[in-house]
């Protein structure tokens, strides 16, 4: 049985249109446009031309920015429009959740354009800041073909269907989706793995804020500075003026820009050096404290103003970098593959380019995270459903943009300051000479680091010490402050665009540490509901706070381990977190398999859209998972590296490898041992789900279709326009609606700007 198009929905007769005719959807080809997308395919293609072909000693910055867009474009105007068109086949006659559940709180009907900034706020986390920025280890082109092709057919693709689909079933979560598309045995799988992946991921965003603000207390007191900020927002829009967004938003964006001028003045002082100057550890412990309080405090409160915040604040600065690169031109020196491209060890993470590269760079081309988003909060806003193309596919674009901006950022600092600030505190020694004696024992060509080119830089950017900044965001922070730099002028401002940086890559990640922790709850009240009914109900306030404890505890734990981790947290983690983060994308894409199947025979030819990218998520990250279970090279290997350090200590050694003492190598040991362990459980769990989801896929081809779970449609009473601008079809119908009388009794309340 098909699950597209409905002739049995009849809308009101009194209404003006709910959708535009399918035969105006068609967009007519005029010479005009024809030119335009010829124009835009040639600069593309140059782009590409100059990236991977020309390539001489150096290539400019600006050809990354061309080939992104450029690809970008013709990836969205043309794929998924092959996906709207056979795979989803959206019915705007059909009412989407919000409309139909509407309760002014989880499902209420939502302007796309303000929705597109909510979920691409939840989505966008540390992952396109610091997977891209620890891949320029391998060079520049590997990362730059990974993170725009993969967005167009896997990342994007992912996002979309799996919001189409949870938006079509009253927004489950992909969880709900997995048990019932796939049995008990595959459900059970999906929800587990979805959980633990969470802890991972969660710890592994906090552990990148914990590495950035580490002894750095200007950026300690800005990023500190924004709880009271968003407090202030929540209460403004919700007692003092609400509804007025835009105003609160400037009010907002100036405190914003103050908190990080006065943490500049405040840093210099004594007492505000002395206050702020904080240990990773302290910082760690308050960032777990926040983590509980901001996922149990109500929405509008906290994670509301934070969310418009932090979307103006990501799009506005992607859009500035971009902009800057284009005004400088930056030239970048370093190869498009690198020395450490063909080999299985390197300072910054260890592993063969294949699958490393893929896993490390995880969220900026495909990631399961966002799988977890598009089925929690999203589905529940969307107005209408043509709207989830723009949504999903064009939002996970835009993370895929902020992706390579980061590369390039990354690119254009000194390849030696690069190294110097990505190797862990063991192999530099935490000092300048040790950094230096490091980097420049790596061989590497044209590199040759001076103690003052390490000192200066820090200087330069207010901070005591660049060494050993690991995590990608101290990077991405300076090739920032060094293009904004040279684009406006003036060397005295370093400093200030370093610190703006570190901010607003902060305000980046909480985002997601909140988000992620609470939708991570209501997946474990989902998780214990079925045994204790009680917790199903999201509004009891003693399961709400049971299951948040439980889910920071997890991942507060996991930080923990993180920052006192020898060998360098995010140098070891990261690794976990992006096969993790892979292997829920690859859970999402099985779950997504069943689904198309069991919608009947005219899908099957178009299953291949779903297969190819869940083959090679699937095959990436279980070959990413048997390196790191069976690998015999300490270095990238977890149990390797595990009973290596346990010998020496059973040998009575007190130092071994980059462990310094008895204490660093008992922490190796523990760490260690807690990565081996997960990588089994969620390699497997991942496995299960992948199985139990072909088995359903042969069934539903021999069957010629399945069950069809989708909820069952309710004619609309409202319109909207699906793109970010209106055609001119949808400002017609959007004319009648408005001429519609305010006490006509078919009106719809007005669309909400939440």
């Amino acid at each position: 049985m098909s699950a597209s198009v409905d002739d049995d929905i009849v809308t009101d007769p009194n209404l003006p249109p709910v959708a535009v005719e399918p035969e105006k959807l068609r967009s007519r080809w005029t010479p005009a446009k024809i030119a335009l997308w010829i124009g835009i395919a040639l600069l593309g293609g140059l782009g590409w031309t100059m990236l991977a072909i020309v390539r001489g000693e150096t290539v400019n910055a600006i050809w990354f920015v061309f080939a992104a867009v450029c690809t970008y474009l013709i990836g969205y105007r043309f794929y998924s429009k092959v996906i709207e068109r056979y795979i989803t086949r959206p019915d705007d006659r059909r009412a989407t959740p919000a409309e139909r559940k509407q309760d002014g709180k989880d499902y209420v009907p939502t302007d796309r354009r303000v929705l597109y900034g909510h979920h691409f706020a939840a989505i966008a986390g540390a992952g396109p800041l610091v997977g891209p920025v620890l891949a320029a280890q391998m060079g520049y082109l590997p990362g730059t073909i990974w993170i725009i092709v993969g967005v167009i057919l896997a990342g994007a693709v992912q996002d979309y269907l799996v919001l189409f689909f949870s938006m079509r079933r009253g927004g489950r979560t992909i969880g709900q989706m997995a048990r019932d598309e796939l049995g008990r045995i595959g459900g059970t799988a999906a929800i587990l793995a979805s959980l633990l992946i969470m802890l991972i991921i969660v710890a592994i965003l906090a552990l990148v804020v914990v590495n950035a603000l580490g002894e750095s207390p200007w950026g300690v007191f800005s990023v500190s500075m924004t709880i009271p900020i968003a407090l202030f927002m929540g209460l403004y829009l919700r007692y003092i003026r609400p509804g007025r967004i835009t105003e609160i938003s400037i009010i907002g964006f100036v405190l914003l820009i103050g908190a990080i001028v006065a943490g500049g003045w405040v840093a210099s002082t004594e007492w505000g050096y002395a206050a702020f100057h904080l240990d990773r550890t302290v910082i760690a412990w308050g960032i777990i404290i926040y983590g509980f309080v901001a996922a149990v405090l109500p929405v509008w409160l906290l994670l509301a103003p934070r969310d418009y915040l932090s979307t103006f604040m990501k799009v506005g600065v992607i859009v500035m970098l971009a902009g800057a690169i284009v005004l400088v031109r930056p030239e970048i020196s370093v190869p498009a593959f690198s020395e450490f491209a063909g080999g299985q060890t390197g300072p910054v993470f260890s592993g063969p380019i294949f699958p490393f590269l893929f896993v490390t760079i995880a969220c900026g081309a495909l990631s399961g995270f966002h799988a977890l988003i598009a089925s929690g909060t999203t589905p529940k806003l969307v107005e209408k459903e043509r709207q989830t193309r723009f949504i999903g596919y064009g939002g996970m674009l835009m993370e895929s943009f902020v992706a390579i901006m980061a590369l390039v950022a990354a690119l254009s600092i000194d390849r030696g300051i690069y190294f110097a600030m990505n190797s862990s505190p063991a192999a530099t020694l935490g000092t300048v000479e040790g950094a230096v004696a490091f980097v420049n024992g790596l061989g590497l060509a044209g590199v040759n680091l001076t103690p003052d080119m390490l000192t200066s830089t820090a200087a330069a950017v207010g901070e005591s010490s660049i060494v050993s900044r690991t995590g990608g965001a101290p990077t991405l922070a300076l090739g920032l402050a060094h293009i904004m730099q040279q684009a406006l002028g003036g060397q005295a401002m370093m400093a200030f665009w370093y610190h703006f940086a570190i901010m607003f890559e902060a305000l980046f990640i909480l985002t997601a540490v909140d988000a992620g922790t609470r939708v991570a709850r209501f997946m474990l009240q989902d998780s214990i509901g079925t045994v204790i009914p009680k917790f199903k109900d999201l509004s009891w306030r003693p399961g709400a706070w049971i299951c948040t404890a439980i889910m920071v505890a997890g991942w507060g734990s996991i930080l923990i381990l993180g920052v006192t981790d020898p060998l360098g947290g995010i140098n070891t983690f990261f690794p976990l977190f992006g096969i993790a983060n892979q292997l829920l994308a690859a859970i999402a894409l099985a779950v997504v398999l069943a689904i198309v199947a069991k919608r009947g025979r005219s899908y099957f030819r178009w299953l291949w859209i779903v297969a190819v990218p869940l083959a090679f998520a699937a095959v990436v990250t279980i070959t990413a998972s048997m390196y790191k279970i069976f690998s015999p090279v300490p270095a990238v290997g977890y149990w390797a590296n595990h009973f290596a350090f346990r010998g020496a200590l059973a040998e009575g050694k007190t130092e071994f490898g980059t462990a310094k003492s008895v204490a660093a190598m008992e922490a190796v040991v523990r760490n260690t041992f807690v990565q081996g362990v997960l990588s089994v459980i969620f390699v497997t769990l991942a496995i299960i789900v992948i199985v139990m989801a072909v088995i359903v896929t042969v069934q539903a081809l021999r069957g010629g279709g399945g069950e069809n779970l989708e909820d069952a449609p309710v004619p609309s009473r409202r319109f909207a326009a699906a793109g970010f601008l209106a055609t001119k079809e949808e400002r017609e119908i959007e004319k009648e609606w408005e001429a519609l009388p305010a006490d006509h009794p078919g009106r719809p309340s007005v669309s909400s700007h939440h």
